[in-house]
């Protein structure tokens, strides 16, 4: 009974998760319906400045802490109602709370942890263990997993608060700043183009240089694997030498 109850936060955050995943509420935030309805989004963000803002900090706060995917979809609507500066600042406010509350739910479900822990776990155990700070600004910086996965990871790993939270923090808003001007550009993009969408609006600079950007990002982890390969070769070699000598 003490583990369900530890658990049922975590719980209730997957069935809020599920719920707004499934109600289509994301779906309303697509580009296009972004596009069809950006009239009546400017109105009533005109209408109703602290508010829309406060609403938008929200969904991206429960987005963030159910962990469901979409939240890029959020991210992006946010940088196209209120443009790069703007959506970038209330998106790592709403990001930094949602991640705090899964990691926060997460670890007191998993209490000390068991002996069986997730995959994702034993995958992060080690580089964790030997290199913790710099291990959890690489996750953070480098997308080699869901964000969200990431975080019930290192609530497992019991990572320390205050690192957790400004890795988290200055992680993920490195990405959110490309992905808000995405949806910045985007509006820019169609509002010349008459809402037209096509090809030709990945030709415009405030697109292509923030899907260049996230486009490295994801790019990294595959180098940074390559370049410690090298080292461990190096380093074997190294020490196959040492002995012959």
């Amino acid at each position: 009974m003490s583990r369900l109850r530890a658990a049922l936060p975590l719980i209730l955050l997957v069935v809020a998760g599920i719920v707004l995943f499934s109600s289509g509420a994301l779906d309303r935030l697509h580009p296009e319906q972004l596009v069809t309805h950006q009239a009546q989004l400017r109105a009533d963000i005109d209408n109703s400045p602290w508010l829309s803002r406060v609403a938008f900090i929200g969904l991206l706060t429960l987005a963030m802490s159910t962990g469901i995917p979409g939240t890029v979809v959020i991210i992006m609507a946010g940088g196209f109602a209120f443009g790069a500066l703007e959506g970038s600042i209330y998106g790592s406010i709403g990001l930094t709370l949602g991640t705090l509350i899964l990691f926060l739910a997460s670890r007191y479900a998993f209490g000390t942890g068991s002996k069986h822990p997730p995959a994702i776990v034993d995958k992060l155990h080690h580089g964790f263990e030997r290199h913790p700070v710099a291990y959890t600004l690489f996750l953070r910086f480098i997308p080699v997993a869901p964000f969200g996965l990431i975080t019930v990871g290192l609530a497992w790993l019991r990572c320390p608060l205050w690192l957790f939270l400004g890795a988290s923090w200055l992680g993920g808003t490195v990405s959110l700043i490309f992905e808000t001007s995405i949806g910045a550009g985007l509006g820019q993009a169609l509002a010349e183009s008459n809402g037209h969408f096509g090809l030709g609006l990945l030709m415009q600079r405030s697109i292509w240089m923030p899907l260049s950007a996230i486009g490295l990002l994801a790019l990294l982890p595959l180098l940074v694997e390559r370049f410690s390969r090298r080292r461990r070769r190096a380093a074997l070699a190294a020490s196959a030498n040492s002995h012959e000598h």
